[in-house]
């Protein structure tokens, strides 16, 4: 039986498992509306995650068939998974933001392997060792494709537009576009009184934006067909400062558990990425792949027993990090480097 928690004001949090995953669950957050039940993401597309969802909506009286809609923070297998299944059981629209869409829509459309070859392309790029490519070379060679989530998720019928109110029937729910996570990230400000009347300007529904004990991933989502250099660390910070102007009274976030004065928690994240920044220009003394720059960067367990697909995630997170750095003009990529290194360089005037 899936664990529901009532947060008042027609709000509840469903707990629906994710497969194998330290996170544990998604908290899925029901919505009530004129119109029916309003979902706020929806969990991994796994039997168990399935069960969990009908289990919780039935303990308040729901059944998948009575969703109206979905809303979708991004397009992560975590929260929208259970997307199309929902829909097919109830005919629910599911809205995301527009440049989530289009991860969604590329990596649908895609010929088979084109994924793998990005992939081996970028972490050849980015200085990875012969013997990690060899597994991605030989699946490539063979054909055979290791499934993957995601690949066949469900195209959102609606587009979320940033500083959007939502049509949800009797509540007034507005998209804040939050992107750094993933490009279309959006965080869902509820701007209505607080049940319990806690101080601050309503509720926030923040995806995996903002946790309360947690930093998001923050690595790169690139259109292999477009040249442009993304900053998504750049655009998690400045979204970061967004949320907490926002002064929500409470934070509902999908993953861990509500908590509220959302400023501070913000602080200590740009605290910690400036902390996290100024580190890595100390070991960017000597010039360093994002390769080698991952492997020597403070993760939640020593590089050597980090698992294979958890390195390809290092790596990313590494190299929009050195992005950051590069913009910032705090480091730069070294002349004639293969695959390219990077180096600090001091500020003017030092």
């Amino acid at each position: 039986m899936a664990r529901v928690t009532e947060h008042g004001g027609g709000v509840w949090s469903l707990e629906v498992p994710i497969p194998d995953n330290p996170l544990g669950h998604t908290l899925v957050h029901v919505l009530d509306t004129g119109r029916g039940p309003v979902l706020v993401d929806t969990g991994w597309d796994d039997p168990a995650s399935w069960a969990a969802l009908a289990d919780g909506l039935a303990a308040l009286g729901l059944a998948v068939a009575d969703v109206h809609g979905v809303v979708v923070t991004h397009h992560h297998p975590d929260h929208h998974g259970l997307s199309g299944r929902v829909r097919e059981a109830s005919g629910a629209w599911i809205a995301m933001h527009a440049a989530d869409i289009a991860v969604v829509r590329r990596t649908r459309e895609a010929r088979p392997g084109a994924w793998l070859d990005y992939l081996t392309g970028k972490l050849a790029a980015a200085g990875a060792p012969e013997e990690h490519l060899a597994p991605l070379l030989a699946a490539r060679e063979s054909g055979r494709m290791r499934t993957l989530p995601g690949l066949r998720a469900a195209l959102p019928d609606r587009e979320i537009a940033p500083g959007e109110l939502l049509d949800l029937a009797g509540r007034r729910l507005r998209a804040v576009w939050t992107p750094g996570h993933t490009p279309g990230h959006v965080c869902l400000h509820l701007e209505e009184d607080h049940p319990a009347n806690l101080p601050g300007r309503g509720r926030l529904f923040s995806g995996d934006h903002l946790l309360p004990g947690i930093s998001p991933h923050v690595g790169l989502y690139e259109d292999p067909e477009d040249s442009t250099v993304t900053d998504p660390l750049g655009d998690y910070l400045d979204s970061l400062e967004r949320i907490g102007r926002l002064g929500a009274a409470e934070v509902l976030p999908a993953h861990q558990h509500a908590f509220t004065d959302a400023p501070a928690r913000v602080r200590e994240l740009l605290a910690h990425h400036e902390e996290r920044l100024t580190g890595l220009l100390a070991l960017l003394a000597a010039p360093l792949t994002p390769w080698q720059l991952a492997e020597r960067m403070e993760w939640n367990r020593p590089w050597d027993e980090i698992p294979y697909g958890s390195r390809n995630i290092a790596v990313s997170e590494a190299e929009a990090h050195l992005r950051r750095l590069v913009k910032l003009g705090r480091a730069e990529a070294v002349p004639g480097s293969d695959p390219v290194a990077y180096v600090a360089v001091g500020r003017p005037g030092e």
